[in-house]
């Protein structure tokens, strides 16, 4: 029961141990054993052709829902693959007590393909604020993981200690690396985005937010920008960002909430970095745009 005025009622080491125990679990007897061995009737696209969910997805959200509803049975559960069928379970989530959104796998995409480029995203939620973010990396069995107000850290399964995870970048915004999706905007902006991002030091996409939060909250990339807001991809990485010392805020100037629908997401490992991007990426939240 969150406890009004006061710190989380959930987020203790007993707590996240039990989430990380039931990702870990799902994914050896769910997610693994299907990788690379998915037959073509075992995936199917959603939205779009590469909008992708397989049968891997839906064991592994299945699992995961199940084991937390158990060990957590006030909590209201939001997967991916069930907000396809009851979108209404998004409406609850902000005012839900204790709420945990599941992404079974980031990145099915990359999974169906045959990359190891994929992830499971875990948040916890009360009220409408995030309170514990997993990164989960289930081909190499470790993950990244925040509390709020406790910090982010790295950590593998088998050894006993945390390493602790602390961003801040250095240098101009020309040199910086960085994680963007053209495809991930409107078609009518794609052209000029793409122009833009050459400017930088270096910018990829991994086609998976969990990686690229991870690689953001470990130093290996400055800035991440994305174009969408689904709370299952982001409301994890937005707090391992922040508790490892970086900025956050919605490209409009608004903060991130996980509640949000819309709107594009920056994140950077600084907040100087932060305002040079918002500057630079602005014309995206124009009113009137010229194609």
């Amino acid at each position: 029961m969150t406890r009004p005025n006061g710190p989380p009622a959930f987020g203790n080491d007993l707590d996240l141990g039990r989430c990380v125990e039931i990702l870990r679990a799902a994914a050896a007897a769910e997610i693994l054993p299907r990788f690379r061995r998915l037959r073509p009737d075992d995936i199917r696209a959603k939205t779009t052709p590469d909008d992708l969910v397989s049968e891997a997805d839906l064991a592994a959200e299945g699992a995961m829902s199940e084991a937390l509803a158990r060990d957590f049975p006030e909590a209201l559960i939001v997967g991916e693959e069930a907000v396809e069928t009851d979108p209404g379970l998004l409406d609850r989530l902000p005012g839900a007590p204790l709420a945990f959104v599941i992404d079974p796998i980031d990145g099915t995409w990359n999974f169906a393909a045959g990359l190891s480029v994929f992830g499971v995203i875990l948040a916890v939620i009360e009220r409408g604020r995030t309170v514990v973010g997993v990164l989960y990396d289930p081909v190499m069995d470790d993950w990244i993981a925040a509390r709020a107000g406790g910090g982010a850290w790295f950590e593998r399964a088998g050894d006993d200690a945390r390493r602790p995870l602390r961003i801040g970048g250095a240098g101009p915004a020309d040199e910086a690396k960085g994680l963007v999706s053209p495809f991930n905007f409107p078609a009518v902006d794609r052209a000029r985005l793409a122009a833009q991002l050459v400017g930088f030091g270096r910018v990829d996409a991994l086609r998976c937010s969990c990686h690229e939060y991870r690689m953001l909250a470990q130093g290996r990339v400055r800035f991440c920008l994305s174009g969408g807001t689904k709370v299952w991809d982001h409301a994890a990485g937005v707090l391992v960002t922040t508790e490892a010392g970086g900025s956050v805020r919605m490209l409009d100037g608004r903060p991130y909430a996980p509640g949000l629908r819309d709107g594009r997401i920056l994140a950077a490992d600084d907040a100087a970095l932060l305002r040079d991007l918002s500057d630079r990426f602005s014309w995206l939240e124009a009113r009137d745009r010229i194609a």
